[in-house]
C-alpha cells in the first residue's frame, strides 16, 4: 500500500517536473537532476538502499526531459 501511494504521488510530480529547459541537452540534464532527487526521496521513505532508486529516477527523468523537448 505504502509503495503505491508513493508511485502515485512521485509521477505526477517526476512528470510535471522533468522538463525543465529549452534545448534537448537542458532537459535532459535538468530532468536527470529532478529524477535523481526523486529516486531519493522515495528510496528514503521505503527504506530502500538509495543508490538503486536513485540511478532509476535519473534515467526515468533524462529519458522524460529529452523526450518532451519542443521541436521548434
Amino acid at each position: 500500500m505504502k509503495t503505491k501511494f508513493i508511485a502515485v504521488i512521485a509521477l505526477p510530480l517526476v512528470l510535471t517536473l522533468s522538463a525543465c529547459g529549452d534545448t534537448w541537452g537542458q532537459r535532459a540534464v535538468t530532468g536527470g537532476g529532478i529524477g535523481a532527487g526523486t529516486g531519493l526521496a522515495i528510496g528514503a521513505v521505503a527504506g530502500w538502499p538509495l543508490l538503486a532508486p536513485v540511478l532509476v529516477g535519473t534515467a526515468v527523468g533524462a529519458g522524460i526531459g529529452a523526450a518532451t523537448t519542443n521541436n521548434k
